[in-house]
């Protein structure tokens, strides 16, 4: 049986189209948050501690921050999962690697949080 052409089976839900588009608006949600860090540190005046807290006291700030956090795991977890899926063939191998993975990510996240909510 050929896998191409009209009789080609075709499994998944979606095709990937769901991880393309997470894909795309946490990027942009992670290139927002970089411009707005941006304009907020090349504003004028010494760039110490006490601006850095200043920065993220704000509580749009922190929640902005909060949301890339999230956005930001959640794009390393879907490109590190497909890596996975892509080159570990033997299931539970592949299994293993997303469990620790996902763990890993979890906790930084977690930790990211932790910090953010200290200043």
């Amino acid at each position: 049986m050929a896998n191409h052409g009209s009789k080609r089976l075709v499994v998944g839900a979606h095709y990937g189209s769901r991880d393309w588009l997470s894909q795309r608006v946490t990027g942009a949600l992670m290139a927002l948050f970089t411009i707005v860090l941006l304009v907020q540190v090349l504003l004028p005046g010494p760039l110490g501690y006490d601006r850095w807290a200043g920065i993220f006291a704000a509580q749009w700030m922190k929640l902005l921050t909060f949301v890339v956090i999230l956005s930001l795991a959640m794009h390393a977890w879907v490109g590190v999962r497909d890596i996975w899926m892509d080159y570990v063939k033997p299931v539970g191998v592949r299994l293993a690697l997303q469990v620790v993975t996902l763990v890993w990510l979890l906790g930084c996240a977690g930790w990211a949080v932790q910090v953010l909510w200290r200043l």
